[in-house]
């Protein structure tokens, strides 16, 4: 019987959550006994031809060959996995969205410069099979979401804020006890609520959490809305 193959993919990304997966070390090994990686060029210089039954990207979509390359990797792909909050949100190039043209303001010859206008998550051009947040991703998390596709059954990834996290490892709330500022009640969890668990803030790391609707700067405060489209997949 021929193993599954696992083909990873980067987009526009600093590759933190590719490091991740090599950082799994022990772990991945255990899982590379039971597929085959077919293309990883962090990894690997060796790279088999789809199709894949398993692709993870990274990085978010922000010139025209990207647009044409993710299509490309999800015809190519029987489930497609985003990692990371370029992949899932944009990252931070998506910054770029909220404001006019910078490409004259940076390089001295833009009109060498072959980008889109934004930068944009995997899930707003292709399907997506799942979502896996955070800047970077849990190594954990990640082992699950992989074994879960492997094995036909949904990742046990759940989609809460940090403040969930907190409350069951019995921590005091920073913002209630000291004051501090804190985007955990509408950060979706996975970090294990670290920078809580030293007296700062969530920074909103892994994006917002299920329900919780980002508008530009400069418009309005974050809402609650019954739109479930952030929930993880």
């Amino acid at each position: 019987m021929t193993a599954p193959t696992l083909a990873v993919w980067k987009f526009a990304s600093c590759d933190g959550c590719q490091l991740t997966l090599l950082n799994c070390e022990d772990e991945l090994l255990a899982i590379a006994g039971a597929i085959q990686i077919a293309n990883f060029t962090e990894a690997s210089r060796q790279v088999l031809p789809g199709p894949y039954d398993v692709s993870i990207v990274e990085g978010s979509i922000t010139t025209p060959s990207d647009a044409a390359r993710i299509r490309e990797v999800r015809e190519k792909s029987r489930f497609l996995i985003t990692i990371g909050a370029c992949a899932t949100a944009g990252g931070v190039q998506a910054l770029r969205n909220f404001r006019d043209d910078l490409a004259p303001v940076v390089y001295a010859s833009p009109q060498y410069i072959d980008s889109l206008r934004t930068s944009t998550p995997i899930a707003e051009h292709v399907h997506v099979d799942f979502e896996l947040r955070g800047c970077p991703i849990d190594k954990r998390q990640l082992i699950e979401v992989i074994a879960a596709f492997l094995a036909g059954r949904r990742p046990n990834v759940r989609a809460h804020s940090v403040c969930m996290e907190c409350k069951r490892a019995g921590r005091v709330c920073v913002m209630v006890a000291h004051g501090t500022p804190c985007l955990g009640p509408m950060t979706q969890a996975g970090c294990g609520a670290l920078c809580p668990s030293v007296g700062r803030g969530c920074y909103g790391c892994f994006g917002p959490a299920p329900g919780w609707t980002f508008l530009p700067f400069g418009t309005a405060e974050p809402v609650r809305t019954e739109d479930d489209s952030h929930d993880v997949r």
